[in-house]
């Protein structure tokens, strides 16, 4: 992990980055493996080639400066509810290739109910949140930018 990483007290590690370094889920999940947890749920963002009937060939990320404190917070967010053991979350930019993946987060609780439904809204927390747009280019050589205000 990156000099982002932040580390709170306890078996609450938060782990957030934004970063154009690949990022792993397994390493996600590792980070967040603590011997209270009896559930680690762990998430992929990967690229895929195509999107909405369309072939998709090239994909950038573009962040603003505050994204890596907004994934902070959020992970921050996360890691302070009742029963979190730990949270890890991180998010790529720049270039990737198709099969990268964009985003990678892992949660740990005591029970796989709550990790499965921390991770998914984690996630959606990430997207709905975080400064990151998506600009995609298709094999017409069009192009179009995704969740960019």
């Amino acid at each position: 992990m990156s000099s982002e990483t932040i580390r709170q007290a306890g078996h609450r590690v938060v782990v957030a980055q934004v970063t154009e370094e690949p990022i792993s889920t397994a390493e996600h999940e590792q980070a967040v493996s603590v011997l209270a947890a009896g559930a680690v749920v762990g998430f992929s963002g990967v690229v895929r080639d195509h999107d909405h009937g369309r072939i998709v060939t090239e994909l950038e990320y573009t962040g603003h400066p505050s994204a890596g404190e907004v994934l902070a917070e959020i992970a921050a967010e996360f890691a302070a509810r009742d029963g979190v053991e730990a949270v890890a979350v991180s998010h790529r930019i720049g270039p990737l290739k198709l099969g990268d993946t964009a985003l990678a987060c892992a949660v740990s609780t005591a029970h796989r109910a709550e990790a499965f439904v921390l991770c998914a809204e984690l996630v959606d927390a990430v997207k709905a949140r975080i400064p990151i747009w998506k600009r995609q280019v298709f094999d017409d050589g069009t192009d179009e930018w995704v969740a960019c205000p």
